[in-house]
């Protein structure tokens, strides 16, 4: 087995995000769907140190939610991963403005997924970037949205060659 050593800078790379010049007002996209484990929300809380009693008792009797809540911080960030690991993989330069809001809980056992839509391209006065806007909506495996959210962010565009 022989090593190449040449550049391979001409080659594109995988899980690329898209460029500001790709996207268009309108254009959607569905995320991938992921399953909410107990682990998740374990390590979550742990991580974050969101110890509330809803979320760290499983026998709650104070709680006005049934079965095990997650916080939507955790629903957030998991959809945010499915976004930066597709949409904006090196081409992400900021989140710029967030504006959030949850409609119903997400439970242990509930499986998400997100539509994504963009809903501004504004190219800065640079030309190598731009801002984005989009309109993410969440939804669990009954197709109901649990999270709406919009999102304005910087993208990378393509450099001149």
């Amino acid at each position: 087995m022989t090593s190449d050593t040449t550049p391979h800078d001409d080659l594109p790379r995988m899980g690329q995000g898209l460029f500001w010049q790709d996207l268009q007002v309108g254009q959607r996209w569905r995320t991938f769907r992921r399953t909410v484990t107990e682990a998740d929300l374990v390590a979550f809380i742990n991580a974050t140190g969101m110890l509330e009693a809803i979320f760290i008792d499983a026998d709650h009797a104070g709680g006005a939610i049934p079965g095990r809540p997650v916080p939507g911080a955790l629903t957030y960030a998991f959809i945010e991963g499915f976004i930066l690991q597709s949409m904006i993989q090196g081409t992400g330069l900021a989140m710029l403005e967030l504006h959030q809001k949850i409609l119903a809980p997400v439970l242990v056992g509930d499986s998400i997924e997100a539509v994504v839509e963009v809903t501004g391209v504004r190219p800065t006065s640079k030309g190598n970037r731009a801002v984005v806007s989009s309109l993410i909506t969440v939804f669990n495996q009954r197709r109901e949205p649990v999270m709406e959210y919009t999102a304005v962010r910087l993208l990378a565009g393509r450099t001149a060659t």
